[in-house]
């Protein structure tokens, strides 16, 4: 009996990233981290046997210092999808000029670094909307994976504010961040959003439809590693219960803590050691490969995919119809 497909995804949100989302000073320089943190977690993907979807940023694709490190990634075999140009978690607000353009630029630098031209994507921050699931399509995207069906976005916004240095006006840019209570009604399965483009959702627990994503694991694994671990399996039962093949994130945080980046202490779990976070990765990669068939993001959405979504390699483009929604 063949296993029910499953995928694994690294956000790969550099230094930059977290201290410009933040309001922290430094940004404008992009201070970066990749050389550090991307071996780790090429090594810990290997020893699982995973190949995993990595979602670069298009102006660290841009940056020849960061070539070496995203290079290695596809020369491990890993997917490389697109994360916009500049991790703009406004994006949902641009016009279609605008996304043009941000895609446009990040699509030629991912290539340029790694070789790879993108067919998927993942908003920011969660953020999309139905513009941007309509130009993806028009620029031939296979998939987007910006959904995370869970209620608890405004509550994690809240959080973000509270202690970010953002002025009001960057906070109202902002206010998309993590999607509204809306979003636990999405579908927690890959599905068809029109012709062969698939939505592949991040995996929130059925049911409850909160999120089990590393990240959230490392945050109650501040107060408890054991109700992290607890919280982590009841997740994995209701999956195999609800018959959900998990679509599992990765962040670079997830692989390193304070002292490999001071900049970053204001981050949660970064007080948390680095090798004792890994041990949380190790344990989720071991409990997917143990029960689902687990690659790349890519591979979730085709084998998703509608028999009646299949076309001839060489058919006419799909016109963009007006069926595209929120």
């Amino acid at each position: 009996m063949s296993l029910q497909p499953a995928s694994v995804s690294i956000d790969l949100d550099n230094l930059w990233c977290y201290l410009k989302t933040q309001g922290e000073p430094g940004w404008e320089t992009f201070p970066s981290y990749l050389d550090q943190v991307t071996p780790r977690i090429l090594q810990r993907l290997e020893r699982a046997g995973i190949k995993a979807t990595f979602f670069i940023v298009g102006r660290d694709a841009s940056r020849v210092e960061n070539w070496s490190a995203l290079r290695s990634i596809a020369d491990a075999g890993h997917e490389i999808a697109n994360h916009s140009f500049d991790h703009d978690v406004s994006l949902s607000g641009f016009s279609r000029h605008e996304l043009h353009r941000d895609f446009s630029r990040s699509e030629a630098a991912i290539q340029d670094a790694t070789g790879q031209m993108p067919i998927g994507f993942r908003g920011p921050g969660f953020c999309m909307s139905a513009l941007m699931k309509e130009v993806l399509f028009h620029r031939g995207y296979k998939y987007d994976a910006s959904s995370l069906p869970t209620f608890l976005g405004p509550v994690a916004r809240l959080y973000f504010y509270f202690f970010s240095k953002l002025s009001a006006e960057e906070k109202k840019k902002r206010s998309s961040l993590y999607g509204g209570v809306a979003g636990a009604f999405r579908k927690l399965r890959p599905h068809a959003i029109e012709g062969d483009f698939m939505e592949v959702p991040v995996t929130t627990m059925p049911l409850a439809r909160v999120p089990m994503h590393l990240s959230y694991l490392l945050f109650l694994a501040q107060q408890s590693e054991a109700l992290a671990g607890l919280y982590w399996q009841t997740a994995v039962g209701l999956c195999r219960v609800a018959g959900v093949g998990p679509s599992l994130l990765l962040h670079p945080t997830d692989f390193l803590d304070a002292n490999d980046v001071p900049e970053m202490d204001f981050f949660p779990a970064m007080r948390m050691p680095a090798d004792r976070k890994m041990a949380m990765v190790d344990l989720t990669l071991q409990s997917l490969t143990c029960y689902w068939q687990t690659g790349t993001v890519a591979d979730h959405a085709q084998a998703h995919l509608p028999a009646e979504a299949l076309r001839p390699l060489f058919a006419e483009e799909v016109p963009v119809t007006a069926s595209f929604s929120a």
